[in-house]
């Protein structure tokens, strides 16, 4: 007579251990895993604001002058954005990656001008 080989198998799901014999199909009763369905959502990065706030100190002529510096700006769009902080006391003068918004902060900063960094609307 030759003896029935047995195997032994684990499994997954009950964490038990088992002996597996060939009357028996492997992993028979086990329950098979599905994998989880997946899904990317891609997410624009949000936007970022350099805000410029009016101050009592500082000249008109002078934020223009910053905001061609810093911005690169023409002095039309320099003046029209210093009317802007002029007027309602602050304006959005920049919106981009919030990296480069958080240099022109400091620059800003740099040359004494009141400015913050603001979250804006995703892109």
């Amino acid at each position: 007579m030759i003896p029935l080989a047995h195997h032994i198998f684990y499994d997954d799901s009950s964490m038990q251990v088992g002996i597996e014999s060939p009357l028996r199909s492997p992993r028979a009763g086990t329950k098979t895993l599905e994998e989880p369905e997946v899904r990317t959502v891609a997410q624009l990065a949000r936007s970022w604001n350099v805000v410029v706030h009016d101050d009592p100190v500082t000249t008109m002529l002078y934020v223009v002058r910053v905001f061609t510096e810093v911005f690169s700006y023409s002095q039309a769009k320099a003046h029209e954005l210093m009317m802007e902080v002029h007027t309602t006391g602050r304006s959005v003068v920049w919106t981009g990656d919030r990296e480069q918004a958080e240099l022109f902060v400091h620059k800003l900063h740099g040359k004494h001008l009141l400015a913050h960094l603001e979250q804006g609307e995703a892109g």
